[in-house]
């Protein structure tokens, strides 16, 4: 905050003096700073800026004691007229007082006029010049935006420590000099004072680092490159400003004090957390303008309500003209203005009415399904809402439900309509009460009362028609007993006139009857059975069978009734159970028996079980609860088929014997069960099993491998053990012709393979090893022709075919014999009924 000099002699001149007097006296002093400035100081321009912050965080009073400077909120310092300084330096100081914590702060500031040095030139005798270590220290500096000029203005002079002795041209390079913006800064190579050429715009440029060197008139750099920062300081040329121009809120009507609207953002391109951006709103107008019903906070931007008399039935709109200022809302300060639109949204607080407080209407009677009103209702809520909707309810009257009353959603209006036929002779008149309310739940306002719900009358006259009969009630219930036989009456329906409240005249007919069991009397409707009456029947649901019936009179006119006949149960019906079991060993070793008893459940379980005699010894019955029980055998069976007798009785001990199939299988599942066709039957007779054409292949090929394999081990036994022998009585043998051509007298060594087969030859019936063990009886043959002996070796179960002739050495084949031992051998007792190219042999 600048504080402005006054004259001499006035009142706040003394108050001034006063003031610095008390500063003066009790503050504490901050550190010194030093101001290099030109001897000639214009009045209201910029001498340099502090920092206060660094001296008195918040101060609410700066003062200087010096009336030639001004001292503003941000540090700056300002002349208030033309000066100019002597060679001498000036000073004053700046007092900072901060009023809640009771501190003082004084800042000295020492001004020094800037003096031209006698250049001196670098000759080649002279020393050479040694590079400083020290560095030439940078002035802060700063440039004030939008400066005015003159032009060239003086910004800053730099200086090296050796140009005291030597002849040093400066320089500057960066951003404003051989960098965009270019030629905004130039330097005095001789004095090195900085030139700025133009004015600044900060927004487009903050700061300029710019490096300055210093040079022997040789080329030498005694000095390394000096960094200085120019700061361009902000000046408030921007004026803040809304996002939008024209922004729309919404806030429900009937709020509350104090409801939070929105909130508005401005703006402002000037230098952030500076009293250039300090930014302030107010709102200017209201419209329409009377009452007041908003405010805005200042600083945050936020809109709220300041009344509870926002109605949207009275005005639904509100604008607000706003304004933002900057420099903290002063009256200096650049301002912005917009237009802030607020819509009521709106609440159930209007309760709907009807235009009429009471209706007339008249309808037929028995006329259903047909529109006989309309009722129109008024409602200053927003159309087209849930809260204007209306919702219409048949509070009294309507107790048979012969009405229904709906909405129309184009018009809104009430819709009465006839559901269930009225009877004139019943009442010839009804009084309805109707109540409206909205979808909507009501929403009153505060500190007001709740709108009740607006009700009307409507009177019906029901008007008297010439009707046909009545069916009333339209489904009548009659009981009979189960198993009724054929031919007996029952009590069928009964229709009336309604004129004449009697059943003269009227015709019955039956109209469904699913299985058949009844004819109807035409002129009573009493019924007669026709077939047994079966609870158990399929027709029968929940013990109910129907019969529908028709009446009708002498004009034709007729109604529809239902005869319900229920069946009374009867233990008429065992307990019944599925006869095949299957018991899978993997996963358990019982069968779940679970009967079901057709009847009733005061005649079905709990149910009794019982094995049969037979089966006892093999198997046991458990029973697990009222309807089931577990089988068991008793000890470990093979896996088959059984047949095991069970009784089971109800609970009036009705029963009936059933013969299990009891499936005793390898398996993890029943219908994994498959027996195979060789397992033999115990109890019941195996059920037929059909192989596939792949297991009748395998078996006969397994046969067959078997049977070779023992033709193979009985010819190598028989080889080892058998004995050539004949019959000496050929002719009391059979003789087969084998078809079977000899050979030639040509081949003399031919051999000749004997038949295996020896049962008729010799008799070893009981030959029990291969070692002639166990042999009974043995037989001796001698044949004498041809030279040769067939003897059986005594002991040795052996058969050897020994020769007289030669050494009495035995063939080594005992199967094979020459063919002159055997043409010798049968020649002669064939003769001449043998025939020529076969050989007979002994079967």
């Amino acid at each position: 905050m600048a504080v402005a000099s006054a004259a001499p002699g006035s009142l706040f001149c003394k108050q001034l003096l006063f003031s610095l007097l008390v500063l003066i006296l009790f503050c504490d002093a901050c550190q010194k700073i030093s101001l290099r400035v030109p001897s000639h100081l214009r009045s209201d321009r910029l001498v340099g800026k502090v920092n206060l912050k660094e001296c008195l965080q918040s101060a609410s009073l700066i003062l200087s004691n010096d009336p030639d400077f001004r001292i503003l909120e941000d540090g700056s310092i300002y002349t208030t007229r033309d000066l100019i300084l002597s060679p001498q330096r000036k000073s004053f100081s700046i007092f900072l007082s901060d009023s809640q914590k009771q501190e003082q702060k004084e800042i000295e500031i020492e001004l020094e006029a800037r003096g031209k040095k006698v250049f001196r030139k670098r000759h080649s005798k002279d020393m050479v010049l040694q590079r400083s270590k020290r560095r030439w220290a940078p002035i802060p500096c700063s440039l004030m935006e939008n400066s005015l000029g003159p032009f060239p203005q003086h910004v800053q002079q730099v200086q090296s420590d050796t140009a005291q002795n030597y002849t040093v041209f400066y320089s500057i390079s960066g951003p404003g000099v051989d960098k965009e913006p270019l030629n905004l800064f130039f330097i005095d190579k001789d004095t090195g004072d900085i030139f700025c050429t133009r004015s600044i715009d900060r927004e487009q440029y903050q700061e300029f680092p710019i490096y300055a060197y210093a040079t022997t008139a040789d080329g030498y750099a005694p000095e390394y490159p000096l960094p200085l920062l120019f700061k361009v300081e902000d000046d408030n040329d921007n004026a803040p400003y809304f996002e939008t121009k024209v922004t729309i809120f919404n806030v429900p009507e009937n709020c509350r004090i104090g409801t939070s609207v929105a909130k508005v953002t401005a703006i402002d391109l000037d230098e952030p957390d500076t009293l250039h951006t300090r930014l302030k709103f107010k709102i200017l107008q209201q419209i329409p303008d009377h009452p007041k019903h908003f405010t805005v906070h200042p600083d945050t931007g936020v809109i709220s309500t300041t009344s509870l008399l926002l109605d949207r039935e009275k005005c639904d709109t509100y604008q607000l003209i706003m304004e933002v200022r900057d420099m903290g809302g002063q009256h200096f300060g650049l301002f912005n203005t917009g237009t802030i639109t607020i819509s009521l949204e709106d609440e159930n607080d209007n309760a709907p009415y009807f235009t009429e407080t009471a209706y007339f209407t008249e309808v037929e009677e028995n006329r259903i399904d047909v529109e006989i009103l309309r009722m129109a209702v008024h409602d200053l809520d927003l159309p087209n809402t849930p809260s204007s909707k209306a919702v219409y309810q048949i509070l009294q009257g309507n107790e048979n439900g012969n009405f229904k009353i709906s909405t129309d959603p184009k018009t809104n209006e009430a819709v009465l309509c006839v559901v269930k036929p009225l009877n004139y002779e019943v009442n010839h008149q009804i009084v309805l009460k109707i109540g409206v309310v909205n979808e909507a739940q009501f929403s009153s306002a505060p500190n007001s009362q709740t709108p009740t719900m607006c009700t009307t009358t409507v009177t019906v006259k029901v008007k008297d028609s010439d009707e046909g009969p009545e069916c009333q009630p339209p489904v009548k219930v009659i009981q009979s007993a189960d198993g009724l036989p054929a031919g007996q009456e029952l009590l069928g329906y009964k229709a009336l006139d309604p004129e004449t409240r009697s059943g003269e005249g009227l015709r019955y007919k039956k109209i469904r009857d699913e299985d058949n069991w009844f004819d109807i009397n035409e002129r009573t409707g009493d019924l007669r059975t026709v077939k047994v009456l079966d609870r158990e029947s399929k027709f029968v649901k929940n013990n109910q069978y129907n019969v529908s019936v028709v009446a009708t009179d002498t004009d034709g006119r007729s109604c529809t009734g239902t005869l319900v006949v229920l069946l009374e149960d009867h233990n008429d019906h065992p307990p019944q159970i599925d006869r095949d079991v299957t018991i899978c060993q993997h996963n358990q070793d019982f069968a779940l028996l679970s009967p079901m008893d057709p009847d009733g459940p005061e005649n079905g379980p709990p149910f009794e079980f019982r094995l049969d005699n037979s089966v006892n010894r093999l198997w046991t019955i458990e029973q697990k609860d009222d309807k089931t029980a577990f089988l068991r055998a008793k000890q470990q069976l093979d896996y088959n088929i059984y047949r095991v007798p069970i009784e089971i009785k109800d609970r009036h001990g009705l029963s009936a014997k059933h013969v299990l199939s009891v499936r005793l299988c390898d398996c993890t599942t029943p219908s994994e069960c498959n027996l195979p066709m060789e397992i033999r039957e115990r109890d019941v007779k195996v059920a037929k099993v059909i192989l596939g054409k792949w297991a009748i292949l395998s078996m006969v090929l397994g046969s067959a491998l078997l049977l070779c394999a023992l033709f193979t081990c009985f010819c190598v036994t028989i080889k080892k053990t058998a004995k050539k022998c004949f019959p000496e009585d050929v002719a009391q043998q059979n003789l087969i012709i084998s078809n079977t051509e000899g050979p030639g007298e040509e081949v003399m060594e031919a051999n000749i393979r004997l038949p295996t087969q020896t049962s008729n030859i010799c008799d070893t019936t009981s030959v029990g090893t291969l070692g002639g063990q166990g042999v009974k009886t043995q037989q001796n043959f001698e044949v004498v022709k041809g030279g040769y002996t067939l003897d059986s070796s005594k002991g040795g179960g052996q058969q050897i075919l020994e020769s007289v002739k030669g050494a009495g050495q035995g063939l080594t084949d005992t199967s094979r014999y020459a063919y002159t031992d055997w043409h010798s051998f049968t020649q002669p007792r064939l003769g001449e009924e043998s025939i020529r190219g076969h050989t007979l042999i002994k079967n």
